[in-house]
C-alpha cells in the first residue's frame, strides 16, 4: 500500500508528527511517498490566494504520486485546500482518494463548539480554513461564528519561542471561544501545549487527516 503526501513546504516537526500518525494509522507496511514544492506557498502567499500556475503544479504532484501508484493521497497544506477539493472527480475517476489533511478537524470543531478560535501564521491559511470551517457547517447545519487569530513575527523562531507567541495569542481568544482550531499541521506540537494552559480543545490537523486517510482506503476497499 503506498500513500503520496503532498506538502507545498515542510518543518521537521511536521513532516515527523505526519509520519507518526499516518503509521499509527495504517500500519508499518505502509509506503510514504512524500512530494513537495515550496514555490507552490511561496506564490499564494505574494499574490494573496492560489492562482492557476501553483494550482496546476500541486495537481501536478497528485498525478505524479497517481503514477507512482499511490492508493491514495493525502493533502497536507491547508492553504491549497480548495484545489483538492476541485479534483475530487478526477479522484474518483482514477480510483486514488485525495485526502484533505484539515477537512474532519473542521468538521470536529463545529460539533465541539458554536465560537471557534482559527489560529494561523499566514493570512493565505486562515482565509481557507475559515471557509471549509462556514462550509462544513452548513453541510452539518450548524450556525458558528469564527475568531480570526493571526500570529505575527513567527519566521525563525525555535520551538520554544514559537510556543510562547502562540501561547500568548490563544491566551487571549480562549475568553471567547468554545474550541481552538490551528489551521496549519506545523503548530500541532502546541497542541497539549496550548490546551493545558487554557482548559480549552485544541485541534490540529495531522491525526484526523490520517483517520480520514485510513476511512477513505477503507472505503476504497484497499483496507
Amino acid at each position: 500500500m503506498k500513500i503520496g503526501l503532498i506538502y507545498t513546504s515542510t518543518t521537521p516537526e511536521l513532516v515527523e508528527i505526519v509520519e507518526k500518525e499516518v503509521m499509527g494509522q495504517l500500519g508499518s507496511e505502509a509506503e510514504l511517498i512524500s512530494f513537495q514544492d515550496p514555490t507552490i506557498l511561496a506564490e499564494v502567499r505574494k499574490d494573496g490566494y492560489v492562482t492557476a500556475a501553483p494550482a496546476a503544479r500541486l495537481i501536478g504532484m497528485y498525478m505524479k504520486a497517481v503514477e507512482q501508484g499511490a492508493d491514495a493521497i493525502l493533502n497536507l497544506c491547508s492553504s491549497v485546500g480548495e484545489v483538492a477539493d476541485c479534483v475530487q472527480d478526477a479522484a474518483g475517476y482514477l480510483g486514488v482518494p485525495i485526502v484533505r489533511v484539515d477537512e474532519e478537524m473542521c468538521r470536529e470543531a463545529v460539533r465541539l463548539g458554536r465560537k471557534i478560535a482559527v489560529m494561523a501564521t499566514l493570512p493565505t491559511t486562515l482565509e481557507p480554513t475559515k471557509r471549509t470551517v462556514l462550509r462544513v457547517a452548513r453541510e452539518m447545519g450548524k450556525h458558528v461564528e469564527m475568531i480570526e487569530v493571526l500570529v505575527d513575527g513567527t519566521f525563525g523562531l525555535d520551538q520554544e519561542q514559537f510556543k510562547v507567541l502562540m501561547a500568548e495569542h490563544a491566551g487571549k481568544a480562549a475568553k471567547e471561544a468554545d474550541v481552538i482550531l490551528f489551521a496549519q499541521g506545523s503548530m500541532a506540537y502546541c497542541e497539549s501545549y496550548i490546551a493545558d494552559m487554557n482548559g480549552k480543545t485544541v485541534l490540529s490537523s495531522p491525526g484526523f487527516g490520517a483517520k480520514a486517510l485510513k476511512a477513505a482506503l477503507i472505503s476504497k476497499g484497499t483496507l
